[in-house]
């Protein structure tokens, strides 16, 4: 499944946050990454910690001004890359790459409704821009697919092409539930749903995707995320995806949240 067409990498992603606000959570904080534009608002990462210090929640708020002057037009998906404040690097997430696709991506009959990527990468972003057509290894590279224990349960390469035809450059190897029997060409009724990624080995990103017509419902989710039965890497994984607005701020927030630290090869 081919996912959308990305730009160049063209924004700097080395600042780091410095904002700290109180959360609701006891003896927790949040800490901001910084804000960069999005429509007529911004985007920003944050993490929040509970009062060890420990992260519990990491994601994105988008101001709400941010849904609307979104580009319209039919060429790549705008891209913006966000940085996750410092106090996020023990969870197993590296960065968010946020895609805006105003006539939605392939396969249209699924997902050409406009909407909004949100990959959650836990890999750097060099990794993920080394992710090329060019590189000789590139067809070698999305063939090899983690071992299933590594992936979130029920996660698989979508029937279709060769797994190296369907690599997005730039994003990797695309996964989606095969347990989710409402993926009907012509039938589906696209809001959010959540598709995972590999590439060379590795289980790579967790993707919400989002319309920008569901978001202007001001909708409150929370739905449980499918695990791995095994873990790559020793970090704090998140275990839930919600989606809600704050009341005071009007923001928009795309979170994944109840970080667990569980260790590398733990079943």
């Amino acid at each position: 499944m081919a996912v959308c067409t990305v730009v160049a990498f063209a924004c700097s992603c080395t600042a780091r946050a410095t904002d700290i606000i109180a959360t609701d959570r006891p003896g927790g904080e949040t800490v901001f990454g910084p804000s960069q534009p999005l429509g007529n608002g911004t985007v920003k990462t944050f993490v929040t910690l509970d009062d060890a210090g420990q992260p519990t929640e990491v994601g994105l708020r988008l101001t709400a001004t941010a849904m609307d002057g979104l580009p319209q037009d039919t060429g790549p998906a705008e891209m913006v890359m966000l940085a996750f404040p410092d106090q996020a690097a023990r969870t197993a997430l590296n960065h968010v790459m946020l895609n805006w696709n105003p006539q939605g991506h392939e396969p249209p009959e699924l997902f050409g409704k406009p909407h909004f990527d949100f990959h959650f990468d836990m890999v750097d972003m060099s990794t993920m821009q080394a992710i090329n057509p060019d590189d000789p290894g590139y067809a070698t590279k999305a063939e090899n697919l983690p071992e299933p224990k590594y992936l979130p349960q029920g996660y698989v390469v979508p029937p279709g092409p060769p797994v190296a035809a369907q690599v997005v450059p730039g994003m990797g190897v695309h996964l989606v539930d095969s347990g989710d029997t409402t993926l009907v060409p012509g039938k589906y009724d696209f809001e959010q749903i959540i598709i995972n990624g590999a590439w060379d080995g590795r289980y790579t990103f967790i993707e919400p995707m989002i319309t920008r017509e569901w978001l202007l419902t001001q909708p409150t989710v929370q739905e449980n995320l499918k695990q791995p039965q095994s873990y790559q890497k020793t970090a704090y994984y998140p275990t839930t995806y919600t989606v809600h607005v704050d009341q005071q701020t009007k923001d928009y927030v795309i979170a994944l949240v109840s970080c667990a630290s569980i260790s590398q090869g733990k079943s």
